[in-house]
């Protein structure tokens, strides 16, 4: 192998984890702020719903989709769950439904997508007007207060020290990195992105493959939304706005390709700490929001960039 193609190699493979390191090396220098015990965890926490939106981006980007409803999910998911909990159910019972329920409009999508042969952009982003309507309807416009204390452990709760959202982050990321690495569904879902007819022709089930990985991402929507609306203790019939966006940004920083069949989950990891600290960052440096977005446009256009730049040397 020759130097040039060992550098460029280990660029790819490490390539993310020095700009963690360097951005982390860089916040620390320009703000005293960042590099403290209480903001690195206040970082992970908030990073925690992204990343497993992400997580659920990732399987769809994978097989070649996208999914643009994964914040509007998140916030129907979050009211429902929270409506019935407040309304005297039993919490378990509440989470539940809200989890079957953000799988159950998950896989809608996706058995539109698989058997109508509807484009994946249309479908997520009728996806993304439709749930956020029905919250709308759902809530009345006013946000769900009055949560149980049990209904709040998994955004507002702690195990040995560390606050719980990062915990329910660590079990998720592990659950898609083991479907991702080692199982059959996997393998399926990189070999329909690469090449979907290809994969047909092996025997791969394609229709019921694209249908578990919007089902899916329907799933990471509502855990998501569990999580958030226990950390703001109260479902907001407005949340979720624009988490498609940056979960999409976290996936693709990743090294995820919007073309399919490339990506895993400890680059969506990776991306997702970029964008939160990049964002917490910005904040402590009093960034105005208006150059934070576009700061992490010019993030998301570099990664396509050096997406591209990766393919045309392979």
């Amino acid at each position: 192998m020759s130097p040039v193609r060992q550098w460029h190699d280990g660029l790819q493979r490490y390539g993310l984890v020095v700009a963690l390191v360097a951005l982390i090396l860089l916040l620390s220098i320009l703000s005293p702020a960042f590099l403290t015990v209480s903001n690195l965890v206040n970082v992970l926490r908030q990073v925690a719903v992204n990343a497993i939106l992400a997580m659920g981006m990732t399987v769809v980007i994978i097989k070649g989709g996208i999914d643009l409803s994964v914040g509007s999910l998140l916030a129907l998911c979050g009211a429902i769950a929270a409506g019935l909990a407040s309304a005297g159910f039993p919490v378990p019972l509440s989470m539940a439904i809200g989890l079957v329920l953000a799988v159950m409009a998950g896989g809608a999508q996706g058995l539109l997508i698989a058997y109508a042969g509807l484009p994946p952009f249309i479908v997520t982003l009728a996806g993304l007007t439709v749930f956020r309507g029905l919250t709308l309807v759902y809530t009345n416009g006013s946000p769900i207060t009055g949560l149980p204390d049990t209904f709040l452990v998994l955004g507002a709760g702690e195990l040995l020290g560390i606050p719980a959202p990062i915990w329910v982050m660590a079990m998720f990321f592990a659950s898609t990195h083991f479907l991702l690495r080692w199982t059959a569904l996997g393998r399926a879902l990189y070999a329909i992105g690469g090449n979907e007819e290809a994969a047909r022709l092996s025997g791969v089930p394609v229709m019921r493959v694209k249908v578990f990985a919007y089902a899916f991402s329907g799933l990471a929507s509502g855990l998501a939304a569990l999580v958030l609306t226990g950390r703001l203790n109260s479902a907001q019939p407005t949340a979720g706005s624009g988490f498609e966006l940056d979960a999409i940004a976290a996936t693709v920083v990743g090294g995820a390709s919007l073309a399919g069949g490339r990506g895993n989950a400890w680059g969506t990891v990776l991306g997702a700490l970029i964008i939160g600290i990049l964002n917490n960052g910005m904040n402590l440096l009093n960034v105005s929001s208006f150059y934070q977005l576009i700061v992490k446009g010019l993030v998301i256009l570099g990664a396509l960039l050096f997406d591209q730049l990766v393919v045309r040397r392979k």
